[in-house]
């Protein structure tokens, strides 16, 4: 099953980082975000990824073909230019990497994974959030309900301390740091969808986030998964703090990786075809 990752975005409030790069391509812990969102999809065993790209498209281009050689050892022919890789990297992932316009908005990117998808049932997310979502769980439900699309939603994290006040003299009666918000959802970007939602997506100015999912919803064809696990999106330098001080941690909560072989279930690859 294909997974596409949006990464066209300029992430202007990373000013400092993407300058020089894509959003997805600014780093936690030494590896891209991107990587470390696709690490999460092939521990489940989804390693064919569609990635979307737009501004310094480049950069993610030469970052996946170099990727073997440059976390690998090598022996260089100086003479013949042969390369011989040495152990290191061992990923089995499958990468598109699909030119689909600077201006283009999220809808156009998703649309042109089309010709890549065909008549199959696909995974999608953006190239700048990260979670524990375990997908073989969302992909079943999924599979279980039958609609056209599945969108994870999940509580946001709380970018203050919450205090909870006495109602007559001011006092602080708990005050907790950075919880999950008490109330409210918001869309996580963890989707799965069937190809038919590609006739939602009118062409490139279109945001997936307006009229496609508004009108999926409208006709009942839109159902939420709720994850009340971890979530973080890195849309700030403060974000990328949060992330980072994680992963330096070595507890990094959407680490549930550990160079181990992929969990798949291969009932869920086989249960039922595309709508």
């Amino acid at each position: 099953m294909k997974v596409g990752i949006l990464a066209g975005g300029r992430g202007s409030r990373l000013a400092e980082e993407t300058e020089v790069k894509p959003k997805p391509m600014v780093e936690i812990g030494g590896y891209p975000i991107l990587w470390h969102i696709m690490r999460l999809y092939a521990h489940y065993g989804f390693n064919d990824f569609m990635v979307a790209l737009g501004y310094k498209g480049d950069v993610i281009k030469k970052y996946f073909v170099d990727y073997g050689r440059l976390n690998s050892s090598l022996t260089v022919d100086l003479g013949s230019g042969t390369i011989q890789k040495h152990g290191g990297a061992d990923l089995d992932w499958t990468v598109d990497l699909i030119d689909t316009g600077i201006p283009t908005m999220t809808g156009g990117r998703i649309k042109r994974f089309a010709p890549y998808v065909g008549n199959e049932t696909f995974m999608l997310t953006w190239g700048d959030g990260v979670s524990n979502v375990d997908i073989n769980q969302l992909l079943a439900f999924h599979r279980a309900h039958g609609k056209l699309a599945t969108m994870t939603i999940v509580r946001p994290p709380a970018r203050y301390g919450h205090i909870e006040l006495a109602d007559d003299d001011g006092r602080v009666l708990a005050f907790t740091e950075k919880p999950q918000l008490g109330e409210g959802w918001i869309n996580g970007a963890f989707f799965v969808l069937e190809p038919q939602v590609f006739d939602y997506i009118e062409g490139d100015a279109t945001m997936f986030e307006h009229e496609p999912l508004e009108t999926l919803a409208s006709e009942g064809q839109l159902v939420a998964y709720k994850h009340d696990g971890f979530w973080q999106c890195m849309d700030t330098l403060r974000e990328k703090h949060i992330l980072e001080t994680y992963w330096e941690s070595g507890k990094a909560p959407w680490k549930v990786w550990q160079d181990d072989q992929p969990v798949v279930s291969t009932d869920l690859l086989n249960f039922g075809k595309s709508i």
